[in-house]
């Protein structure tokens, strides 16, 4: 741990980046000297953009904050973060590691190889498993980070996660609450729920953030997405709901409500995360709220959560129990002072022994500063090499035999390896050419599975959604598939870029694809298209240009419900919108609502709302 010296805790986040400067205190504590914020826009949680965004960030706000330090760590945004509990069965301490690896290789879901991965083990519960908090990053996305602070002059000790940091924080500055505490992390991308208990702590990561109430708002609005943040920072607040008058201001009460329904979503998740606590991690209710995080600064957040979860709700204090410098402008540190938690928890642990002890540097980046910080030797080894060489010019001619008669040695012994090289690159090369017409084959068996294996998934998902939602008046749930939709294959970007992907029913699809899959087209006999009527050669309608891919990746489905209530019918489709997309064949970024739900009046018997479907793996026309 560095205790000699100032250090940074740098926080990549999604929607800013954060940095404090600390320092140890002779009582071995936390003492902040100075800190900055700077927002990056849409781009921070753009993949393509976050790097240049942060490669102009990161040096200007170093030079604005007046930071000394070259040295300290970092954590990257959630969502670029994976991270799992896990419970392991009791064994053998050396067995430990072992276990904890293969539950990685199960559970991240990038190749292992390419995964800068650590864990924490939590302690045990009351049947003797092992508690587990397994996270893990891409290692290129480390890398990049590594990369942008080298450009700036800085040096990275430790990359720890968001979650990890956040409960260092909490414990350190929180340490005298009793019962269970729920804090709720607010970012721009995705939010963090974290539950604590005297020895308890679960985490997880929900795919809701403030960036959607700016994005929805937009869209809305028909604004850019910069003007609308401006105008939501400036003006925006969450809707009370209820009985309270709209404002005046068009502008004003469509941004409330659009916050209001978006942290509607996040509740929604932090019940659930509050219930899987309770029932499959014996944890106990919440008793308190904390509120972090860019997102909840939204005036009325805190009004919003008080009433949804009936509890006492205050924001994260994270320099609670941290000393602060005389020379920081402590009314500025008041208006960010909730969202710098993972800065201090990354500072803490340079200073003290923390719950959570994470880090996820990369082994090349490990070598690469293992090498910088030996070059002034190995410089200074060069220069003393040179001089002796120099100094001693009348010995050149016998260590220049020497080496040559070494070289000639190592060459001998060498040259055995080089041609067991050979042959072994020639085993791999046939090995790998195996192993792709192994992996053909296998994803051609599964493709010819692949329809039935998605109608048996959509109907385990509304079973198990009629399963999940239940009313006050025991009335019976039930949900079925109205109609069932596929879009256009794919055509060529360049001679397509204008045109709109169109939709049509799989049940009119081409009487060749059709049989195919195993379904007749309605109305069209065998061997001719929609109506009877051949393509041009022979098949159904063909998209533009004549490019396609001969794929089918997104799949619209119209679902019909039992009329309920309107509160229970948005509970089921928020609910089946869950479950698709934890489903392993659908992508959860792209499977969405879509277009409008046929809201029913009061009389009607059933309702439809429409779900676009993203297939992880294509279907192959």
């Amino acid at each position: 741990m560095l205790k000699s010296k100032t250090f940074l805790g740098i926080d990549f986040g999604a929607g800013s980046l954060k940095i404090a400067e600390f320092a140890v205190t002779p009582q071995e504590g936390l003492r902040l000297l100075r800190f900055g914020v700077k927002p990056l826009g849409l781009a921070g949680s753009q993949d393509a953009a976050r790097e240049g965004a942060l490669k102009k960030a990161l040096p200007e706000l170093l030079a604005e904050g007046g930071f000394l330090a070259k040295e300290g760590n970092l954590t990257a945004p959630g969502f670029q973060v994976f991270s799992k509990f896990v419970k392991l069965p009791p064994v053998d301490t050396s067995k430990v590691t072992q276990i904890i690896q293969y539950e990685a290789q199960q559970n991240v879901p990038f190749p292992l190889a390419e995964t800068a991965w650590d864990y924490q083990i939590l302690g045990s519960a009351p049947g003797g498993e092992l508690e587990v908090l397994l996270v893990a990053i891409k290692s290129e996305t480390v890398e990049k980070l590594f990369s942008i602070g080298e450009v700036a002059g800085l040096k990275m000790s430790i990359v720890d996660s968001s979650i990890g940091a956040l409960a260092n924080s909490f414990r350190y500055n929180y340490a005298d609450q009793e019962g269970c505490s729920l804090l709720i992390d607010i970012g721009a991308k995705t939010s963090n729920v974290l539950l604590f208990e005297a020895n308890k702590y679960y985490a997880r990561s929900v795919n809701v953030g403030a960036n959607a109430i700016t994005q929805e708002f937009a869209a809305e609005a028909k604004l850019r997405f910069d003007d609308a943040e401006k105008f939501k920072l400036a003006e925006g607040f969450v809707s009370l709901g209820g009985a309270y008058e709209e404002p005046d201001d068009p502008k004003q009460a469509a941004v409330s409500k659009v916050a209001r329904n978006v942290l509607t979503r996040l509740h929604l998740q932090v019940n659930q995360t509050i219930q899987f606590y309770r029932t499959q991690q014996g944890g106990s209710a919440p008793v308190r709220v904390f509120l972090c995080g860019g997102g909840s600064i939204m005036p009325y957040a805190s009004q919003f959560f008080q009433e949804k979860l009936n509890l006492p709700v205050d924001f994260l204090n994270p320099f609670r129990n941290v000393e602060i410098d005389p020379a920081v402008d402590v009314a500025e540190l008041e208006k960010y002072a909730q969202c710098f938690g993972e800065v201090v928890g990354l500072g803490l642990r340079n200073v003290v022994q923390c719950p959570v002890e994470l880090n996820l540097i990369p082994k090349a980046s490990l070598s690469r500063q293992e090498f910088n910080s030996k070059k002034p030797y190995l410089l200074a080894a060069a220069f003393v090499l040179t001089a002796g060489v120099f100094a001693t010019g009348w010995y050149y001619s016998k260590v220049a035999d020497a080496r040559s008669y070494g070289v000639g040695q190592i060459k001998q012994k060498v040259d055995p390896f080089d041609q067991a090289k050979t042959k072994l690159e020639a085993e791999e090369a046939r090995l790998k050419r195996e192993l792709e017409e192994a992996t053909q084959m296998s994803d051609w068996l599964q493709q010819r599975t692949q329809w039935a294996d998605i109608l048996v998934e959509l109907r385990r998902i509304l079973k198990q959604t009629e399963d999940s939602v239940h009313t006050k008046d025991s009335v019976p749930v039930g949900v079925w598939i109205d109609t069932l939709l596929s879009t256009e294959p794919t055509v060529n970007v360049a001679e397509e870029e204008s045109s709109a992907p169109t939709a049509r029913s799989l049940y009119m699809l081409d009487p060749i694809l059709a049989k195919r899959y195993g379904l007749v087209p309605r109305g069209a006999p065998d061997g001719g298209g929609p109506g009877g009527q051949p393509g041009a050669d022979g098949g159904g309608p063909k998209p533009k240009g004549g490019n396609s891919t001969n794929e089918l990746s997104v799949v619209k489905v119209t679902f019909r419900a039992v009329n309920l209530n309107e509160t229970a019918n948005n509970d089921l489709i928020y609910e089946l919108e869950r479950q698709v997309k934890e489903s392993p064949l659908f992508d959860p970024r792209e499977t969405s609502l879509s277009g409008n739900m046929d809201r029913a009046d009061a009389n009607a018997t059933t309702f439809t709302f429409p779900l676009n479907l993203k297939l992880k793996r294509p279907i192959k026309l």
